[in-house]
């Protein structure tokens, strides 16, 4: 999972990069491996800095002085594929034709089929094992075959169509071309988000893209619009173009935005995510007195922070059991889930949250959490709370069983790294030491979702069914993907191992 962000402002002499480097920042929760800022100055020049890291550790002020221009693309990125090398920081960019910068936020599921083509018919050299760097270059090819000096928004349409035909996944993307302007898009199912918000100056209307509202928000935008499925828009100072691309593919934006992913106080497709949590919530409690009957023996509810905490409070106050904070986290630790190798996500857990034995001791407590992943995060949760004195308990969560790949952008690709995997609810209690778990019924959670916006009639939910929407999934890509990222191959990198020219940045 990636954070993009693109911005054209309507001063010609303003600077853009302190909008985009406050977009990362906003966006630092979705990834955590690298950031990036690329922006386009006069002359058509573009200004870069890049790396592995946090945001903060990125960029200095003084490398941020140097990105001048009023229009630019910017990216936090952890690896869902390959490496975590330098090399595969973006924004990526191309010089040929017209100079192109690019982002992107999902996985490709026939990239493989891709760079075959690339190199033996288009023969562009793909330099690293990003599907960012390979949408790039399929765009970039599609816009050479106009042969024109300069394109125009409609030679960028067919473009972006015929790249619509050749690219099968999920990807939402933000491009600038030098001297241009800058252009969003997302793919025909909306599987992954991208929002579109203006803001009025003393100069007319600045323009931003970002994966979140609350970029959008905090920033000072209004007027949110999701860019729809299937859809591009293209923004120069003169003018906003949007075109319709494709139609008739069943749209289906993923359901793990609103469980896990997505920060709070955004709005996606429509539907507020703080909403979809509280609703979460109470078809959680529900759920508890399927399973554990209506004489339950819970003496209080606590949410594993952050993003389970909405949930716990509503399903707490459905139970009638009372709510409190359990674990105090340091702020300063990474999210667990998309950290790179299971024996750092391990060690990470007990350097994120103390559990606070004045809420455990002598008590069976019930657990809130978003999802169970690996199991990782669970089991030393679990293990925290009865060492704080707990005497049963129990772990809920506000999703079903993950018992299948995502292979649309999000880190839980193989299937034996899934504790739900081949296990029956009951194994998996045992696996994670909980006297029980309990899962969220899909069909809830859907409708805890879907209730906000109920022209969305269907969501990617393939990590819990194995229906993937974009149907050309089977077992042999499975294999594939699974050779490519499991924590066993997916290690760091030396950071001068695979650096393109153009990708290279090194601190000062």
């Amino acid at each position: 999972m990636c954070g993009i962000s693109a911005i054209i402002l309507a001063d010609p002499n303003g600077a853009a990069c302190p909008d985009l480097f406050e977009s990362l920042g906003l966006l630092q929760h979705r990834g955590q491996d690298a950031a990036g800022i690329v922006t386009c100055a006069a002359k058509g020049r573009f200004y870069q800095c890049k790396g592995n890291g946090m945001v903060r550790d990125v960029f200095n002020e003084q490398q941020l002085s140097n990105l001048i221009g009023s229009l630019g693309v910017g990216h936090v990125r952890y690896p869902t594929a390959g490496s975590s090398s330098m090399s595969e920081a973006q924004p990526f960019y191309v010089n040929s034709p017209y100079g192109i910068t690019f982002a992107h936020n999902g996985n490709l599921t026939n990239a493989r089929e891709l760079r075959d083509f690339m190199d033996k018919v288009a023969h562009r050299h793909i330099n690293t094992d990003s599907d960012s760097e390979l949408l790039l270059n399929i765009l970039a090819n599609n816009l050479q075959k106009t042969g024109k000096f300069r394109v125009n928004e409609e030679d960028i349409f067919t473009a972006i169509k015929d790249l619509y035909g050749q690219c099968r996944g999920a990807y939402a993307c933000v491009a600038m071309i030098a001297g241009f302007g800058i252009i969003g898009f997302r793919d025909p199912h909306g599987i992954r988000p991208l929002i579109l918000g203006r803001r009025q100056t003393f100069y007319g209307y600045d323009y931003m893209f970002a994966s979140e509202s609350v970029v959008l928000e905090a920033l000072g935008f209004t007027d949110f619009e999701d860019v729809k499925p299937g859809e591009a828009v293209i923004i120069t100072r003169e003018a906003l173009s949007r075109r319709q691309l494709v139609v008739n593919k069943p749209i289906a934006p993923c359901i793990f935005e609103y469980v896990y992913f997505a920060r709070q106080d955004s709005i996606i497709d429509g539907i507020s995510v703080y909403k979809s949590r509280l609703a979460m919530g109470e078809a959680l409690a529900d759920q508890v007195r399927k399973v554990l009957g209506d004489h339950l023996d819970i003496d209080v509810v606590i949410p594993v922070p952050d993003t389970s905490r909405a949930a716990a409070i509503q399903c707490s106050r459905k139970l009638n059991i009372l709510y409190r904070e359990g674990f105090n986290k340091n702020r300063y630790v990474g999210r667990t889930f998309i950290m790179p190798g299971q024996q750092v996500r391990r060690q990470n857990v007990r350097r994120k949250l103390n559990a606070m034995a004045l809420e455990f001791h002598g008590k069976n407590v019930l657990l809130v959490d978003d999802s169970v992943v690996r199991g990782t995060t669970s089991k030393e949760i679990i293990q925290m709370a009865r060492e704080a004195g707990a005497k049963k308990v129990y772990f809920a969560s506000c999703a079903p069983p993950i018992r299948y790949p995502n292979v649309y952008g999000i880190d839980m690709p193989t299937r034996q790294e899934l504790v739900a995997y081949g296990r029956s609810e009951d194994e998996i209690a045992a696996e994670i030491g909980a006297d029980k778990v309990i899962y969220e019924d899909l069909d809830a959670l859907i409708h805890s979702v879907r209730s906000f916006n109920p022209t969305i009639k269907a969501f990617d939910t393939s990590v819990f069914d194995g229906q993937y929407v974009t149907g050309d999934v089977d077992e042999s890509y499975f294999d594939y993907i699974e050779g490519l990222r499991s924590d066993e191959v997916k290690t760091p990198t030396a950071d001068n191992e695979s650096i393109g020219l153009h990708n290279s940045f090194t601190k000062k």
